[in-house]
């Protein structure tokens, strides 16, 4: 058995108790050392939890970032008081009750593995969406392989990553802080996978459902590229999602609302600009997602 030790941090609005606990009851039920859990409510009570799991409940809504860097931080700076740190949707329920030792057993197995992506697969049906596979190449879920980003609300970090590159952005509130984080780790020498087998079951959702997604969407994308590109990348990659959105023709009022976050985007400040290597930027094209799309 690994001697890695396994955290977890929820976040939650404490709006879905019943799901919070059937989350909670899924962990506990881990193979392996026990997972010690932290639950933050972020701006709201945290419900009833089981004995012995932590929570800290914020005065005010964080944004998904700042709730989960809050968590991380319960686990002492850069949470280095545990090796791995797991980040699970409060409406989640790991599916299996091996996915602790299975990311213990990665991590120990690649000293540059430094980030899991699970699969997101719906209850009932068992299916997982395409945009929940973190590739292009996402027509075959069940394939494992190496990525360039991650699901926030499904995955595994080693708590070093975040010692040596920083947290999520707090700034983002919702929107693209995963892909941030990933970037600044591969920029680092870090490795992320994609694991079909570690399964998080979650109902179908679109992520429009938020009222603030357009705009965030947008208004992030933009700071992701200031933040992370080399400067002749900025505006080929913007270009093209640009050109993407327009393709996707959404709604009158969804578009005003993109262009809107677009604009913040380049008139607010995006945090501290530190642009990825070439030959960062040559790793993702090998990993098939070159970073202008």
């Amino acid at each position: 058995m690994s001697g890695m030790k396994v955290g977890a941090v929820i976040i939650t609005m404490g709006n879905r108790p019943d799901e919070l606990r059937a989350l909670l009851d899924s962990v506990a039920g881990q193979d392996g050392d026990p997972v010690e859990v932290v639950v933050v409510g972020n701006g709201s009570p945290v419900p009833d939890v089981p004995e012995g799991v932590r929570t800290i409940e914020l005065p005010e809504n964080l944004g998904i970032p700042g709730g989960r860097n809050v968590g991380i931080e319960a686990f002492g700076p850069a949470g280095r008081d545990v090796d791995i740190l797991l980040f699970l949707d409060d409406d989640g329920l790991l599916a299996g009750h091996d996915t602790a030792e299975l990311c213990r057993k990665a991590f120990e197995a690649d000293p540059k593995l430094g980030i899991i992506s699970f699969r997101i697969a719906d209850p009932d049906t068992g299916a997982t969406q395409r945009r929940h596979v973190p590739r292009l190449r996402a027509a075959d879920p069940m394939r494992s392989s190496r990525v360039t980003t991650f699901l926030g609300g499904a995955n595994a970090v080693r708590t070093r990553v975040f010692a040596d590159v920083g947290g999520l952005p707090d700034a983002f509130f919702y929107a693209h802080e995963e892909t941030d984080l990933a970037w600044r780790a591969l920029d680092a020498g870090w490795m992320i996978d994609y694991r079909s087998d570690m399964v998080l079951y979650h109902p179908t959702t679109a992520p429009s459902r938020h009222a603030v997604y357009h705009r965030m969407v947008a208004r992030n994308r933009v700071w992701l590229a200031r933040r992370n590109l080399p400067a002749p990348l900025v505006p080929v990659y913007l270009g093209v999602w640009l050109l993407l959105t327009l393709v996707r023709r959404p709604s009158g009022p969804a578009l005003r609302a993109w262009f809107g976050g677009f604009r913040e985007g380049w008139t607010t400040p995006c945090g501290p600009r530190r642009p990825m290597k070439w030959r960062t930027v040559w790793r993702l094209t090998r990993l098939g997602r070159p970073p202008v799309i």
